[in-house]
C-alpha cells in the first residue's frame, strides 16, 4: 500500500512525539506503571537471538513495573496463523508480533492500535521515546501502514554477507566479492572443491524461499514482483535475469540447498562447510559465539553484493504493537513494555545480549564496530535498502504460498524459470483481482 518516503517518515515519527516536551522531569516508568501493577500480558516470541535477548531483559522490566510479560515461543511458520486465529476469536494476545509483510493484514483488519493512542497520553508516553532516532526506513517498513505508525521496530534484520575470511584467503582472495557476478564467476569455482562450497542460499519451501531466496535475486538485477500497474513484473528481462542467475549459482551451493532453512545455512558457514552466505543481521551472534561456531577470527561481514541495478540488500524484521482486543489496562501496560524494550536507553543492552536494535544512536560509537563486525554493513543497508523488498499489502500471506511452491519447483528443475515466473504472475494477479485492486475497490500501492 502507500509507501512513505524517508522525508515523510521522519515527519510522521516526529509528529508522533509532539506533546512530550516538558514532561521529562515528571515522567518515570515506575510511576507510569503503578496503575497497571499486576497486569499480565500475552505475546508470541520466536526462537531467535533477538527474542532471547528480550527474555533476559524482562526481569528488569517486571521488577520496575509489576507488569508480567508472558511469552510463548513458536516457530516463525506458526506465528502468523496463531495470531490471526487469536485475533479473529477475540483471544488472549495483548501484543502483536508483526513481520513487515503482515502489517497491512493486521492494520486493515483493525487488530492493532496506532501508537498515537499512547504517545498522545502524557501519563504513558516516555519523553525520551525519540521516534526520530529509529532508522526511518525501518520504522516505516516494520510498523507503518498508509501514513500511520502502529508498531515500534523490535527484531530488526538486514541482509548481510557473512563469510569465512580464512577460506577466502586460502583461495587467493583478500576481500569478499563486490558483485553477484563475481561471486558466481570468480569466487564460485575457486571455493567449490574438496567437499566445500562457495555459497549457500537458504531456500526452504516456506517464507525462506520467497523472501530469502526468490526476492533476494529480483531487486539487484532490476526486477520486482509487481510493476507500476500492480501487475506481475516477473516476466521482465530484469526479473528473468535475476531468477536465471539463481539457477546458475546453484552449482556452487551444497546439494539439497532447497531444503536449507536459516539454521542449516548459518550452521554450514559456522562449521566451515561453505565460504559465504547472505543472511539476516540477527544471526551475527550465532556466528560469533564459540559455542555455536568454529569461525572465530575468520568471521567477517560485508554488505550484500551488487547486481546490475546496484546494491539492494534484503530487508526484514518485526515490530511490536498493542492489540485492540486487549482491555484498557493491558493496552497501557503493553505500550509501556513495547516502549521500554525498544528504547534508546535499552538499545545498548539489547545489542550486547544478541539483539539488533533499530536505534541510530546505538551505532554512533565507532568503537562498537570493532566488537560487532556487522555494524558498518548494517548501517549502510538501512540507509539504502528497499522498503518494498517483499510487498507489504494484506494479500502477501496468500501470494507468498504461490511463490514458495513455484519458486521451489524452479530450483528443483521441475519447471523452467520462464514457466515458473509466468505461473506465479498469473496466480498472483488472480489474488489481487479478487481483492479488488483492478476494479478500484482497493487503491494500488504507491
Amino acid at each position: 500500500m502507500k509507501l512513505l518516503t524517508h522525508a515523510s517518515a521522519l515527519a510522521l515519527v516526529a509528529s508522533a512525539g509532539l506533546g512530550l516536551a516538558g514532561k521529562a522531569q515528571a515522567w518515570s516508568l515506575e510511576e507510569a506503571a503503578k496503575p497497571y501493577a499486576g497486569t499480565e500480558l500475552e505475546v508470541l516470541f520466536l526462537d531467535r537471538p533477538g527474542y532471547a535477548a528480550a527474555i533476559k531483559m524482562l526481569p528488569e522490566f517486571e521488577a520496575a513495573t509489576g507488569i508480567k510479560v508472558n511469552h510463548t515461543t513458536v516457530p516463525y511458520e506458526n506465528a502468523l496463523g496463531e495470531q490471526v486465529r487469536d485475533f479473529v476469536a477475540g483471544g488472549d494476545l495483548d501484543i502483536a508480533l508483526i513481520d513487515l509483510v503482515w502489517i497491512g493484514n493486521f492494520a486493515e483488519n483493525g487488530w492493532i492500535e496506532p501508537i498515537e493512542t499512547f504517545t498522545a497520553n502524557a501519563d504513558l508516553a516516555d519523553p525520551d521515546l525519540d521516534m526520530a532516532d529509529f532508522f526511518p526506513l525501518v520504522v516505516n517498513a516494520f510498523g507503518g501502514w498508509n501514513g500511520t505508525i502502529y508498531g515500534l521496530p523490535f527484531d530488526n534484520y538486514s541482509g548481510l554477507m557473512f563469510y569465512n575470511s580464512c577460506m577466502l584467503k586460502d583461495a587467493g582472495f583478500d576481500k569478499p566479492p563486490e558483485t553477484w557476478a563475481d561471486l558466481k564467476d570468480v569466487y564460485g569455482p575457486a571455493l567449490t572443491k574438496d567437499g566445500k562450497y562457495a555459497f549457500a542460499l537458504q531456500s526452504k519451501r516456506n517464507e525462506t524461499q520467497s523472501a530469502d531466496s526468490f526476492a533476494r535475486m529480483l531487486w539487484p538485477f532490476g526486477g520486482s514482483f509487481l510493476n507500476a500497474e500492480f501487475k506481475s513484473n516477473l516476466m521482465s528481462p530484469e526479473s528473468q535475469a535475476g531468477l536465471t542467475f539463481r539457477q546458475d549459482l546453484m552449482q556452487y551451493m551444497p546439494e539439497g540447498i532447497v531444503a536449507y532453512d536459516h539454521s542449516e545455512t548459518v550452521n554450514a558457514l559456522a562449521q566451515g562447510d561453505v565460504a559465504m552466505i547472505t543472511e539476516w543481521s540477527a544471526f551475527y551472534s550465532t556466528l560469533a559465539s564459540p559455542e555455536t561456531s568454529k569461525l572465530g577470527d575468520c568471521l567477517a561481514v560485508a554488505p550484500e553484493p551488487m547486481g546490475p541495478a546496484g546494491r539492494k540488500p534484503a530487508l526484514g524484521g518485526f515490530s511490536l504493537a498493542v492489540a485492540t482486543q486487549a482491555d484498557d489496562a493491558e493496552k497501557a501496560a503493553g505500550w509501556l513494555f513495547i516502549q521500554w524494550v525498544t528504547s534508546k536507553a535499552n538499545a545498548g543492552k539489547y545489542l550486547e545480549l544478541g539483539g539488533v536494535p533499530a536505534r541510530q544512536s546505538a551505532y554512533a560509537d565507532p568503537a562498537l564496530a570493532a566488537t560487532y563486525k556487522f555494524i558498518p554493513a548494517l548501517v549502510e543497508s538501512w540507509k539504502d535498502g528497499v522498503p518494498e523488498f517483499r510487498p507489504r499489502f494484506a494479500e502477501w500471506p496468500a501470494i507468498t504460498e504461490i511463490v514458495q511452491e513455484w519458486g521451489t519447483k524452479m530450483m528443483l528443475g521441475e519447471v523452467s524459470v520462464e514457466e515458473g515466473a509466468k505461473t506465479i504472475g498469473e496466480k498472483m494477479e488472480a489474488v489481487l483481482a479478487e481483492a479488488g485492486y483492478y476494479d478500484g475497490k482497493k487503491p494500488l500501492a504507491q
